[in-house]
């Protein structure tokens, strides 16, 4: 495949790839060259952890490509991201990895370019609103890795039996929760604030109520009043009322949260794909409806994307690249996303989902994806936000706590990270 190389490029993953630890990567000796790979979990236990997956993948690659070795190392998300970070700082860089978030790594002119490493077909491939989130002025940095939106999932048993119809509001959301506390349910709505995935569930409210992390000119705007508004519903209406379960949504992540689901502890809860099948495997029956907003169903829904980096510290271009075009493969992308339940990130594979069978659960996640929201992964003080989010943001609900001081420190880190970009 003919394949450009103008520069240098960097292959950022917002879903998460796991760094190898240690090492360069070229051998040095008559083996050939080892790629190191770093890259997130998307399993939910041993037997489709993300460790087997690229196992099995990177067996295929070898067998048609003796002499490249790719060594994979897989972490949670509680720490995969934190991890690449410590190798980089350490002057370790692996060759990828498959994390959330890539501006700031390209901002210092550490990852190849998209064009550098992959070929005109698989770059021209990626579906145009996440090849657009991976640029950093216009250049691309962040190739898409895994992607998926949000629904509101409900237990349709739990439902049933409270009397309670699916929710298009907020205050039907809150009227739900409540009969469904009155009848012992222990979660009511699973609000995860927790670090593994704050900033999902942040942005997902604020953009029920009106907001979002940035204004319309794609300025920081966290402690806007449309956010303030919503925060400090969440803090009165659910959390002070005590329709959020036993865990402070601080500490809840979204792993627990779909694992209360899927034992049918949880009466609501925001939820991507890959919640149907944890549900319809332990017999939970649900339903899904677009996100209640403020007023009525939220007008926007948010599109999460995981993004694979490439740096450029051990070189190896041409063999980053090749494995790059093998792991973005129509075969390969579909599945990954049929294994994880998640939305493939290349047009190709996202058209051939929208009209199989097997796959037709997927299909209003896939037309959500076109009308969603992204983080913004293009600003290099997005990975700064981000980690303030994971930290902060549970303080915002909890009882007593202030949304608007909880907000305006983390759009204090948001301002001074864009002064530095």
């Amino acid at each position: 495949m003919q394949r450009r190389r103008t520069g240098t490029i960097a292959v950022v993953s917002a879903l998460g790839m796991t760094a190898v630890l240690g090492g360069c990567g070229l051998t040095g000796d008559s083996d050939g060259v080892t790629l190191k790979l770093v890259a997130a979990d998307y399993g939910d236990g041993k037997e489709n952890s993300s460790q087997k997956y690229w196992d099995e993948l990177v067996k295929s690659y070898e067998a048609k490509n003796p002499d490249v070795h790719v060594d994979v190392t897989v972490y949670s998300w509680n720490d995969v991201d934190r991890k690449v970070r410590e190798m980089v700082e350490a002057g370790k860089a692996p060759d990828m990895a498959q994390i959330g978030a890539y501006s700031d790594y390209a901002d210092k002119d550490l990852l190849y370019r998209a064009d550098d490493v992959l070929s005109i077909p698989v770059q021209a491939d990626f579906v145009s609103q996440l090849a657009a989130a991976g640029q950093v002025n216009g250049v691309q940095y962040g190739l898409p890795f895994a992607a998926s939106t949000r629904v509101l999932f409900y237990n349709k048993t739990l439902f049933g039996e409270a009397g309670v119809q699916p929710p298009k509001t907020w205050d039907d959301l809150a009227e739900a929760a409540e009969a469904l506390e009155e009848k012992g349910v222990k979660y009511p709505y699973a609000l995860p604030l927790g670090p593994e995935e704050a900033p999902a569930e942040t942005m997902q409210w604020m953009l029920s109520g009106g907001g979002g992390y940035t204004d319309d000119v794609g300025t920081y705007s966290i402690d806007s009043p449309q956010n303030a508004t919503t925060f400090t519903w969440l803090r009165d209406e659910l959390v002070g009322k005590g329709l959020t379960g036993p865990v402070a949504p601080g500490k809840l992540n979204r792993a627990a949260a779909f694992e209360a689901f899927a034992n049918g502890d949880v009466g609501m809860l925001n939820g991507h794909p890959s919640l149907m099948k944890m549900a319809a495997d332990k017999g939970v029956k649900y339903g899904m409806v677009t996100t209640p907003g403020v007023d009525g169903e939220s007008r926007n829904t948010l599109g999460v994307s995981d993004w694979m980096t490439a740096f450029k510290k051990n070189g190896h271009q041409e063999e980053i690249g090749d494995f790059l075009d093998f792991v973005y493969s129509e075969e390969n992308v579909l599945d990954f996303s049929r294994e994880y339940g998640l939305l493939p990130v290349t047009t190709s594979a996202s058209q051939t989902m929208s009209t199989a069978a097997e796959d037709k659960n997927l299909k209003p996640f896939l037309d959500e994806l076109l009308l969603s929201q992204l983080y913004p992964v293009g600003k290099a003080s997005w990975a700064s936000v981000s980690a303030d989010v994971k930290k902060r943001i549970g303080e915002a609900v909890a009882p007593g706590g202030s949304p608007q001081e909880v907000l305006g420190e983390i759009q204090a880190t948001a301002m001074r990270a864009s002064s530095a970009e």
